[in-house]
């Protein structure tokens, strides 16, 4: 058989083959580039992002601390003019002249420049004297002000702030009057003049552009560097930033200055004046290093992409090039010219289709040149190039199916006939797997809990040995298995805390204690500090570092790296952290890198009692009353026959259902259950929450009840709690699915189900 191609035919084959390898290269170039551009653009304008929050933040944390300087210089400008005036009054009380008076208001005026003039008004509101700097000084002209606020506001608060004024339309002056708080005190008023507060401002320095002004409670100027701005007697109770300091609002980082210019902008309240104080720098100014550094930024994202582009050429090229010498070869050998070859070196797929297509061109140039042979032999010839053929397809099928392959054959390990010490090392590696996401599942939860502030701790006086007693028989297997130490001194010591949560801190600092040492051993001990016990866990582990003594309480994080210290959650230590602070117990850390480290919890103590012992029931199985109906709702059928199953296993009566409506019609005209079970989501929107009320309404009965759901959000832990309702999450271990059905079976039996069922501890 022999195939033959027109001219047309060979013509529109290269040109189909020529539109292909213009297609692959222009994508493959396309995608190199775009995905290198993509993160360069993107870790590009992050790195900018960053810097100018970093920068401006920067920025304004100086600006509010030079304009925390400057208000506390202001008040105390403010205050040494009211401590001047109080002694004034003291003294004019005491005075037996009024020529003595006199002589120590001119010594005031002396002492104080900012004082402009000085009134003293006797406790009847008279004016004593007036002594000022800009006009002539009267003695005893007795004028009537006891109507006036210097007098009355002085009277009543002992200090009054005058608000600020201009004298002739400029200069900014306020009064400040004070009293004694002696009974029928005379009050001294002064005219102050507020230059003093302008020297302050203007010695600030905030860069070469930027201005510190003071302004009063109604938005007027008082003090600027550019003090006509002052004079002319400006407000700025329409900025932007002066608006939000009056109205104790958020302050505003970013806004308009008085010249019209985007600046960056702090302030710090005077409080006994209600003034405002104001630092301000230009964006331009502000920014500029980072303009400079996004230039620099830009210049090197345009290299790096021009490199990409150029990389990515040379690469495509590369990819490409062998595809379009094995489409140009296949082209030539499916036109006829068998004499072809084609050349790749790639060492992938790619060359050993190449050296398939070769292999069945040259079976084929040997069939032509005998082609006086047998029709058999050119078939057979022709035969053997397809299954050539098939063989490829074949290789590179099975490469694809590897994958696949390897999942199927660890899935069906254990369906297929595997030996039972094969079967077991496959179980217990699932089973380990299954408790390390418990333990996972499980910190999570109980950190969403503490943060959603659904755990309330239940103070009692006990015993710290019955606690240390337990946390040796927890730990010391495990210390022994791994070649360690394990002791806990003894203590007669009685302390008032909850017992479970201080248990749950002591589990975790001593599970970290045995986790992180590897030679040594672990010691807990107490020591009383005076009403006060501290319960010390000591270890003989690598040690924390001074610089990662704090953060080893955040979630997540483990001291020195996983490849240091080993596995791990790391949420120990972040429960530890919540719980302390939950009970209000210091929790402290001293740790010598190389030698170990010593975790310690201070407890209150009481005087010490004796008590009775009670006999441990650890190892026996919660009992669960007979012949009680549990209804079971949940939409999954899968935990609905799981959870039917243990509940009949455990001696219940068992109905359920996927929805409410199923589990109701199940029920029909059978008393009311003895517990209902539902999952807390539905997939049709509606919760467990309204299963559960509308299940009470039918039979008109408190009947006791347990939600069930994966989600772990704060807000559902909230809201449940609100309702009353009784929460376990996914998943949940038979034992303590148990402990929690026979509880609540056992309250509605002693109950009557009249009361509500007391809900169990959640943590």
């Amino acid at each position: 058989m022999k195939f033959t191609l027109t001219r047309n035919d060979r013509s529109i084959r290269s040109a189909r083959l020529t539109v292909i390898r213009s297609r692959l290269f222009r994508k493959y170039a396309a995608v190199f580039v775009g995905v290198v551009g993509v993160a360069l653009v993107v870790n590009g304008a992050f790195e900018i992002w960053s810097s100018l929050e970093e920068r401006k933040d920067l920025l304004l944390r100086n600006q509010r601390e030079q304009a925390m300087a400057a208000e506390e210089k202001i008040e105390q400008f403010i205050t040494s003019v009211q401590s001047e005036l109080r002694w004034m009054t003291v003294r004019s009380w005491s005075a037996d002249t009024l020529q003595a008076k006199y002589l120590d208001a001119l010594w005031l005026l002396r002492r104080v420049p900012a004082i402009t003039q000085l009134t003293e008004l006797d406790p009847s509101g008279h004016e004593e004297l007036n002594i000022s700097r800009l006009s002539m000084d009267v003695l005893g002209r007795g004028t009537d002000r006891s109507h006036d606020p210097d007098f009355t506001e002085a009277v009543a608060h002992k200090v009054y702030y005058g608000p600020v004024y201009f004298r002739r339309g400029s200069e900014p002056y306020m009064t400040i009057a004070v009293s004694t708080t002696l009974p029928h005190s005379e009050v001294s008023a002064a005219e102050v003049n507020l230059k003093f507060i302008w020297d302050v401002v203007s010695k600030i320095e905030i860069g070469r552009h930027g201005d510190a002004y003071v302004v009063d409670d109604k938005g007027n100027l008082i003090a600027h560097p550019e003090i006509n701005l002052v004079l002319r007697h400006t407000n700025l109770s329409g900025l932007a930033q002066v608006k939000a300091a009056e109205a104790d609002g958020a302050p505003v980082d970013v806004a308009k200055d008085v010249l019209g210019r985007n600046v960056l902008t702090a302030y710090a309240r005077i409080a006994p004046l209600g003034w405002a104080v104001f630092v301000e720098l230009p964006t331009d100014e502000a920014y500029a290093p980072l303009y400079r550094s996004a230039l620099r930024s830009a210049l090197i994202l345009a290299v790096g992409l021009i490199l990409a582009v150029t990389a990515g050429l040379f690469l495509a090229r590369r990819m490409v090039v062998p595809i379009q010498a094995l489409g140009a070869g296949a082209a030539r050998l499916g036109s006829g010219d068998l004499s072809q070859r084609i050349v790749v070196h790639t060492g992938d797929e790619i060359e050993a289709l190449a050296d398939q297509f070769n292999d069945m061109a040259s079976k084929l140039q040997e069939s032509y040149a005998g082609l006086e042979r047998k029709v058999e032999e050119r078939t057979h010839q022709l035969e053997l190039a397809n299954l050539a053929k098939s063989r490829f397809i074949a290789a590179a099928s099975h490469d694809l199916r590897q994958p696949l392959q390897a999942l199927d054959l660890f899935v069906a390990q254990l369906r297929g006939k595997v030996a039972a010490p094969d079967r077991q090392r496959i179980i217990k590696r699932i089973g380990i797997a299954v408790a390390e996401m418990n333990d996972l599942f499980e910190a999570l939860l109980d950190i969403s809990r503490l943060d959603a502030g659904v755990v309330a701790p239940t103070l009692s006086e006990f015993p710290i040995a019955s606690l240390l007693a337990r946390i040796e028989t927890t730990f010391a297997e495990a210390a022994r298995e791994k070649g360690l130490s394990f002791r806990v001194m003894p203590s007669d010591a009685w302390v008032r805390s909850d017992q479970r949560l201080l248990e749950r801190i002591l589990l975790n600092l001593a599970s970290n204690a045995v986790h992180y040492t590897s030679r040594g051993g672990v010691i807990i001990g107490c020591r009383r500090r005076g009403k006060a016990l501290r319960i010390e866990v000591y270890d003989t582990g690598a040690g924390i570092p001074a610089d990662q003594r704090q953060r080893i309480f955040d979630e997540f994080y483990q001291a020195g790296g996983k490849q240091r210290w080993g596995g791990g959650l790391g949420l120990g230590l972040a429960i530890v952290d919540r719980l302390s602070k939950l009970l209000e117990h210091r929790v402290e850390l001293t740790s010598t890198v190389g030698q170990g480290s010593c975790f310690s919890v201070t407890v209150p103590t009481i005087p010490g009692r004796r008590v009775p012992v009670q006999p441990s029931r650890s190892g026996a199985l919660p009992d669960i009353p007979e012949d009680k109906l549990v209804v079971v709702i949940d939409d999954e059928m899968l935990i609905l026959e799981a959870m039917s199953g243990l509940l009949t296993d455990w001696g219940c009566r068992v109905l359920t259902g996927l929805t409410c409506s199923v589990a109701l019609g199940e029920l029909g005209a059978e008393k009311p259950p003895d517990l209902i079970i539902c999952d807390y989501h539905f997939s049709d929107g509606t919760t467990g929450t309204e299963a559960i009320e509308r299940l009470r309404d039918a039979f008109k009965a408190t009947i006791p009840a347990l939600l069930i759901s994966g989600d772990t959000s704060p807000e559902q832990l909230r809201l449940v709690r609100a309702q009353g309702h009784l929460l376990l999450h996914k998943p949940i271990s038979p034992m303590a699915l148990r402990a929690t059905v026979s509880q609540l079976l056992r309250a509605t039996s002693a109950a009557d189900r009249s009361p509500e069922p007391k809900i169990p501890a959640a943590l």
